[in-house]
């Protein structure tokens, strides 16, 4: 398996590496106020999947911690169910039924 992601990743290098070597051009990115930056078009949009990767993360970031949170708390909660001993010959009855 470690010989296979190798093939790949050297592969998706080749790749990657002849995709910026064929798009070298330099291009204007205009932004406000008249400013423009100038660059090669494979440093833009290296640049501009970087900053969307970055915002993705920090999107999840909340949602990441919560669960993370809600995981410990309900590893807790099992921790202390277990060591109560719940006895395991008693049947479960159903809401109706009361126990005498």
């Amino acid at each position: 398996m470690k010989i296979i992601s190798t093939i790949v990743g050297c592969v998706l290098f080749v790749l990657f590496f002849s995709f910026a070597l064929k798009n070298a051009q330099v291009v204007d990115l205009h932004v406000f106020l008249n400013y423009e930056i100038r660059g090669p078009l494979v440093l833009m949009l290296l640049g501009f999947f970087v900053a969307g990767a970055s915002l993705g993360v920090l999107a999840l970031t909340p949602t990441v911690f919560r669960h993370r949170r809600e995981a410990s708390k309900q590893k807790t909660t099992i921790a202390a169910l277990q060591t109560v001993g719940v006895p395991s010959n008693v049947q479960p009855q159903p809401d109706s039924v009361s126990a005498q």
